[in-house]
């Protein structure tokens, strides 16, 4: 009987959030929502590799993780001047 209750609770929250007013959350063109994930992605890898940077020893991988991590800090700045177009 516990878990009818809960459960419904749980959809009660779920049809919440579905019903939720999205009008302070900008509307994106399907350009600017392209951009927006790209930076993001970009982001999460950069992160991703700083991470590994900070673990790493061997100076042959490091040296990768150092281009690659000037590689996505170009893309970022390449996908922010598209954006401010």
């Amino acid at each position: 009987m516990a878990r009818g209750w809960e459960s419904k609770s749980v959809e009660a929250q779920q049809e919440e959030v579905a019903t939720r007013d999205t009008s302070d959350r900008p509307h994106l063109t399907s350009e600017e929502a392209a951009i927006t994930r790209a930076t993001e992605n970009y982001r999460l890898a950069l992160r991703n590799i700083l991470q590994q940077l900070n673990v790493t020893h061997d100076p042959r991988r490091r040296e990768m993780l150092e281009q690659a991590k000037a590689d996505l800090e170009q893309k970022i700045q390449h996908v922010g001047k598209q954006g401010c177009r």
